[in-house]
């Protein structure tokens, strides 16, 4: 085993890094189909894989509430069998998950949970690999951007891949393993990066200080080693608690979104497969911008405006939504798209960002990502409830706006403040408080 890493790591460091990447958009075009695909034919379900359809709010619930509940298991994983073996686990996971769930009609919802911890595992550990690789906006950027590429695959295809499977729509479904089968491949024969299971602390933490010593940008001042024990906890910093409301608040926000917005089209007089069309485009519209956002939040002019504004436009492109009649909608979903798809680049960005280094960086993944989605998992029950109770969507769009202004205010906070540390090493005291992602930091 030993010899087979040691084998790996003689390759071209730049061919090395490129494999990287490259699983890595791989894992990140797997972690939504999960979700879109069964978003998309919502109103199959009942029929076809014999729910009740009282319960498909909580199908739509099910694997948010399984993000925020899973959220340590990546780090404890990787502890233990290093960062790319423990997404490849993660990805075999998802793949039985979306199997099983598909095929076997009493096992939808324990399935459906249990891809939503599959997806978490995977998910908290991609901000982890690109700090640990020192990965620029680029990155990050083209990670979102894999998030976004597979919520519109599975959206926009589990309808044609139904009729190519003569109306079979647990095989449309089903067939989605095989994309996290190949991820789970590529992710480990890439292997990630060196993480806690394969080095000593003591030798992540020399290498932080290491690293900070090389090519130090003249506006920062040198960080001092200092006593482990002085660390401030996770739970104790102001700016790691920013991150994670602004990171659950959009989170909240996307999957209430995606798990009614077609719902909401039927209602507007559109037919089902138009309205399975539109949620494509609205993850197909974000692309660019879920790839842009986090480049353009390197830099700290930009920076300062897109967090707070993010939050505002995404309230106006809401309201927007709800007001345009059917033949506007295209118009307006794109809009929504943009705007939402640039506020999780953000929310990935953040994590990389406003993080010392990789340890830092995976600790405020995880707890970002598990407390986020937690309060994210409300999103698609409450907009539910609120169009049961109250026969329509006016209140529902109004309150998921009002949440938007909110996610404006958790974006301002995010970009003020020291950066997240829990490393023996002393908080870079740089000016702007930021960790660029173009140095990264290890």
């Amino acid at each position: 085993m030993r010899e087979k890493r040691q084998a790996g790591s003689g390759l071209n460091p730049r061919l090395r890094v490129g494999l990287v990447l490259i699983a890595l958009v791989m894992v990140s075009v797997n972690l939504r189909p999960a979700i879109t695909t069964v978003a998309g034919v919502m109103n199959q379900v009942p029929g076809v894989l014999s729910l009740d359809p009282g319960l498909l709010p909580l199908l739509g619930t099910l694997p948010v509430l399984a993000f925020g509940i899973s959220g340590p298991i990546g780090p404890w994983l990787a502890r233990r069998l290093g960062t790319g073996r423990a997404v490849a686990v993660a990805l075999l996971v998802l793949a039985a998950a979306l199997v099983v769930r598909a095929t076997v009609p009493a096992l939808l919802l324990p399935g459906t949970f249990l891809a939503g911890m599959a997806i978490m595992t995977a998910s908290v550990l991609v901000p982890q690999i690109v700090k640990a690789n020192r990965g620029t906006g680029w990155w990050t950027g083209l990670c979102t951007m894999g998030f976004g590429l597979g919520a519109a695959l599975g959206a926009g295809l589990v309808q044609p891949l139904q009729q190519a499977f003569g109306g079979n729509l647990p095989s449309a479904l089903a067939v989605w393993a095989v994309p996290a089968l190949l991820g789970a491949f590529l992710i480990h024969r890439s292997g990630g990066r060196p993480t806690a299971a394969e080095t000593s602390a003591r030798e992540a933490g020399a290498a932080a200080v290491s690293s900070l010593t090389q090519d130090t940008p003249s506006s920062s001042v040198l960080p001092a080693p200092v006593n482990p024990a002085e660390v401030t906890p996770l739970r104790k910093q102001r700016t790691a608690w920013a991150v994670t409301a602004f990171f659950g608040l959009q989170a909240m926000l996307y999957f209430a979104i995606t798990s009614w917005l077609a719902v909401y089209l039927v209602s507007k007089g559109l037919s089902s497969a138009d309205a399975a069309a539109l949620l494509a485009w609205f993850s197909l519209a974000g692309l660019p911008a879920s790839l842009l956002a986090p480049v353009l939040a390197g830099r700290p002019a930009i920076l300062r405006i897109m967090a707070p504004g993010l939050g505002l436009a995404v309230a106006l492109a809401l309201l927007g939504v709800l007001t345009a009649p059917a033949g506007l909608q295209f118009v307006m979903v794109g809009i929504l798209g943009v705007v939402q798809s640039a506020g999780f680049g953000l929310a990935m960005a953040l994590v990389v960002i406003r993080s010392f280094g990789p340890q830092t960086a995976g600790k405020l993944s995880a707890m970002s990502q598990g407390l986020g989605f937690a309060l994210a998992s409300l999103g698609p029950l409450v907009a539910g409830l609120l169009h049961t109770w109250t026969g329509g969507w006016e209140v529902t769009f109004w309150a998921l706006a009002a949440e938007a202004v909110i996610l404006a205010a958790a974006g301002f906070l995010a970009i003020r403040g020291p950066v997240v540390n829990v490393e023996p090493v002393s908080r870079n005291s740089s000016p702007n408080g930021l960790f660029t992602l173009a140095r990264g930091g290890e």
